[in-house]
């Protein structure tokens, strides 16, 4: 169900509405956050638990939305910084012994969460591959068809450099491919 934006900021700010208010936040963007972290972390069981923080920091974070932007740019935006950080902590975390695959695409076929074929998988290991911000424009350009004045206003970063970023993903991506296929 899909709620009147102005109608939750308000209950948002009042104190005996504001559980309701966030409950229907959750409600109404749970799915297109899930999605987005998703993309970003690749594992279903990773995606939920960066999907519970996005909305623990949201919460404990209501006092900080000052309404210059909408709650799904507010959202998309913490969830974006804690999928990000979760990949740095788990980059850091990584201890893995030389002989166990761990490859994305090994681990998105072995993942009964994952319903695409090899080409996808491809695909994903590609994006993996790609630094973070790239990685992040990448997503949000071809998954989500942001267009770059949105992008723009959610990263902080100009529409000049995010079109570059883009640009240089594809052809990292289409590099990468190339050479695993």
């Amino acid at each position: 169900m899909k709620y009147d934006e102005k109608a939750i900021v308000a209950m948002l700010t009042d104190p005996k509405t504001q559980r309701q208010a966030f409950s229907m936040v959750v409600s109404q963007y749970s799915e297109q956050l899930y999605w987005k972290v998703r993309r970003i972390v690749l594992n279903h069981e990773d995606a939920n638990d960066v999907l519970q923080n996005v909305f623990l920091k949201a919460w404990n974070n209501l006092g900080d939305f000052q309404q210059k932007s909408k709650i799904s740019t507010w959202l998309y935006r913490i969830a974006i910084n804690e999928s990000l950080d979760f990949l740095r902590r788990q980059k850091t975390a990584s201890a893995v012994s030389a002989d166990e695959d761990l490859s994305v695409s090994n681990r998105l076929m072995a993942d009964d969460y994952f319903d695409g074929d090899a080409a996808q998988a491809l695909l994903q290991e590609a994006i993996a591959h790609l630094p973070d911000v790239q990685r992040t424009v990448f997503n949000l350009r071809y998954y989500d068809e942001m267009k770059y004045s949105d992008m723009s206003r959610l990263l902080d970063t100009s529409e000049g450099a995010l079109k570059a970023s883009y640009h240089l993903a594809v052809k990292k991506i289409t590099e990468y491919v190339r050479r695993h296929e």
